[in-house]
């Protein structure tokens, strides 16, 4: 069985080291996407390939930890009941499912990404390592299995489910705007027989338009969170705001793969946005950057 001391450090050090990290994107842009280097180098790979190995690491990480039952000294070793009757596992089937969107059906669906610099892999597989293993080891956890006990009798928990669903669908439907305009860029390309030389020029970027793009640059970033928060709220109790060692304490890792998520996202989000206003002259004005009329 892992020591709790051992989990309390991690847990901790996940709660802490995006907030720190986070100011620091004012000054470095992750090297992938939009912000991918301009010129070649051994250091950049295929965009696609790339994120499917980046992302597809979750798999094993979460699935190690929900199946070994590491903080369980009853069934540690053992996996938790392996039905959907049972809540914890009902809940280890969204995660799932959104990452086999993230990692395997939305990449392959691309018709192109930008080259990613080797750090960017790199630092996923690490954040995977401690966010993977802690949602892992959170839903086989005595916790858990005390707090989810007739969960499916609760509204609290279906509200979760629900707007998880929501959150989902939303972010499927604007990485398929974005999708299209890539596809269209394609096509162009090729009725151009443009083969750019070798260059990258970033044709596969356009306005986009649609749904919550009329009011937000990163709708996509925006539905991801609005999912992570509402799993949070079916799967853990709130967290205590009172204190910094409050928040320490009880904090459990569907609430802290929320946060992680904001503080790593958020300021890629701003300039991004302020990237699209400064490439495009006619960029709608009124739009946010990833919270409706606020952010």
């Amino acid at each position: 069985m892992m020591s709790y001391k051992r989990l309390a450090f991690t847990r901790q050090w996940f709660i802490l080291v995006p907030a720190i990290i986070c100011p620091v994107n004012f000054f470095i842009d992750a090297p992938f996407g939009r912000f991918s280097p301009q010129k070649d180098s051994w250091f950049l790979f295929d965009g696609i390939k790339t994120w499917i190995f980046m992302e597809i690491v979750a798999f094993p990480i979460f699935g190690y930890a929900f199946l070994k039952s590491p903080l369980s000294a009853a069934n540690f070793g053992s996996p938790p009941p392996l039905t959907l009757s049972y809540p914890p596992t009902f809940l280890a089937s969204l995660y799932i499912i959104h990452y086999l969107n993230r990692a395997i059906i939305s990449p392959l669906r691309s018709p192109s990404r930008s080259k990613s610099h080797i750090i960017v892999p790199l630092a996923a597989i690490g954040y995977h390592l401690a966010n993977a293993f802690l949602m892992g080891a959170y839903l086989s956890s005595p916790e858990a299995a005390v707090y989810l006990q007739g969960a499916f009798q609760r509204p609290r928990f279906w509200a979760g489910v629900a707007v998880w669903a929501l959150g989902f669908a939303g972010n499927i439907i604007h990485d398929e705007i974005l999708l299209n305009i890539r596809r269209h860029a394609k096509v162009n390309d090729k009725d151009r027989g443009d083969d750019n030389n070798g260059k990258k020029k970033q044709q596969h970027y356009a306005i986009p338009h649609g749904y919550l793009f009329e009011y937000i640059s990163f709708p996509n970033y925006f539905c991801e969170w609005t999912e992570w928060l509402a799993f949070a709220f079916a799967a853990a109790p709130t967290p205590s705001l009172t204190s910094l060692a409050a928040i320490l304490a009880t904090t459990q890792a569907p609430y802290i793969f929320f946060s992680s998520e904001v503080f790593t996202m958020i300021l890629r989000a701003w300039k991004g946005h302020q990237w699209y206003k400064k490439r495009f002259a006619d960029y709608p004005r009124n739009r946010k950057a990833v919270v409706p009329f606020l952010i």
